[in-house]
């Protein structure tokens, strides 16, 4: 523990650079595509509550929506990192954006045949854009400044993010659900179109610009990498973790209009002003603590708090649990950066190969939502909310295994 303590009292005398300054340009650069991933991942949320009333589908039926995008994720993570290994970071982000803007203007010929189908296929083609895109960026961003400040400096560039989170349902929500509570006539190819003009200019951009390219230097402990017991299990609590995040954002709707608390209009807006929100500030706040406290405490007591909320919501306490689900947004915020980049440390050569595989984690976000929606429409919303609860109980133990460990 003195080790420990000598360790945090360091970090706190020594100010430390978030971002090394020739690295300053290319970080500004990455921080936009948080942005745009974040908008991708929430507009889901409303797509879920908006397929239900305009298709009459299940809850279950409703989460392939999740599944198919999540799916792209496990598909395409390994040649996502074969890719970047072969041709380097730049070169994986444009691939990215290309396929992310062309599975976004895929909704177009969707709404022309109003085809579930053919929606699932637009969203798996973006699923398999933003593997690329987060392949590169989420361990380049870990590389561009010093180590002790990786953590922090992630969450930081994560926070842009929660941004995109907030716009996502909030223009979804109101282009897609009418002040009657109905699915709204709206084009819902209309948001994503829009969306993939954005995303293909971005992509010029990034084609024209020269992004530094990190050589990783090979440690000292230079086994293969799944001899690295924390990376696995690492692993393990990214895939819990996404578990989680996406079961939650896939029926927050559903939950609050169901306890007959809003309208889903209204509840697109609480969750854009309210847990998104809130999630985007844990985030910043996140990478302000972190840069003075281990990350591995952060984590710790991060997850205390998800787990601690989420119990309130299983328990059914009314308005209570719908503050202990809002909290959890803030809870959650810093999970995925900071075990990305516990998971990173260390592994030297090995990071562009132990990224693709983290990346595959976002499977958990096709699991999660069918399990929660099953348990939903067998049992009851509010005891499907141990789906998530499991999931968070996983990286509260990746956590303490790694505060013991460091």
């Amino acid at each position: 523990m003195t080790g420990n303590n000598q360790k945090d009292q360091n970090m706190t005398k020594k100010s430390v650079a978030l971002v090394a300054s020739q690295y300053r340009v290319p970080f500004v650069l990455l921080t936009s595509l948080f942005f745009l991933w974040g908008f991708a991942h929430a507009i889901l949320d409303v797509l879920n509550k908006h397929f239900q009333e305009l298709l009459a589908i299940t809850r279950a039926h409703s989460a392939l929506i999740q599944a198919t995008m999540y799916m792209g994720y496990f598909v395409m993570a390994i040649p996502a990192g074969m890719f970047i290994t072969r041709w380097g970071y730049r070169q994986g982000v444009v691939f990215g954006l290309l396929l992310y803007g062309i599975g976004s203007l895929l909704f177009i010929p969707g709404q022309y045949m109003m085809s579930f189908n053919m929606f699932l296929f637009s969203l798996f083609v973006i699923g398999c854009g933003l593997v690329f895109l987060e392949t590169a960026a989420n361990p380049y961003v870990t590389e561009l400044g010093a180590r002790e400040t990786a953590a922090s400096r992630l969450n930081f560039a994560q926070s842009f993010n929660g941004l995109g989170c907030i716009f996502a349902p909030l223009l979804a929500g109101l282009l897609l659900f009418s002040e009657e509570d109905q699915a709204a006539s709206g084009n819902v190819a209309l948001p994503y179109t829009c969306m993939g003009v954005v995303v293909l200019l971005v992509a010029l951009v990034f084609s024209r610009v020269r992004l530094p390219e990190i050589k990783h230097e090979v440690e000292l402990d230079d086994q293969g990498l799944w001899s690295h017991r924390l990376f696995i299990f690492g692993l393990a609590a990214l895939f819990a973790y996404e578990i989680s995040e996406i079961s939650i954002n896939s029926f927050f709707i559903n939950y609050v209009v169901e306890q007959g608390w809003m309208t889903a209009r209204q509840a697109s807006l609480v969750l854009s002003f309210g847990g998104l929100s809130l999630f985007m500030a844990g985030r910043f706040v996140g990478s302000w603590i972190m840069s003075r406290v281990r990350a591995e405490k952060m984590l710790f007591w991060c997850a205390v708090g998800t787990v601690s909320m989420t119990l309130l919501v299983i328990a059914d306490l009314g308005m209570v649990s719908l503050i202990a689900l809002l909290c959890c947004y803030a809870f959650e915020a810093i999970m995925f950066p900071t075990v990305f980049a516990l998971a990173l440390r260390g592994l030297g050569s090995h990071t562009k190969r132990a990224s693709s595989f983290l990346m595959m984690s976002p499977v958990g976000g096709a699991v999660g939502p069918l399990l929660m929606g099953y348990v939903a429409d067998t049992f009851s919303m509010s005891l499907s909310f141990i789906v998530p609860l499991l999931g968070y109980v996983v990286v509260l133990g990746y956590a303490r295994a790694v505060l013991k460990k460091r």
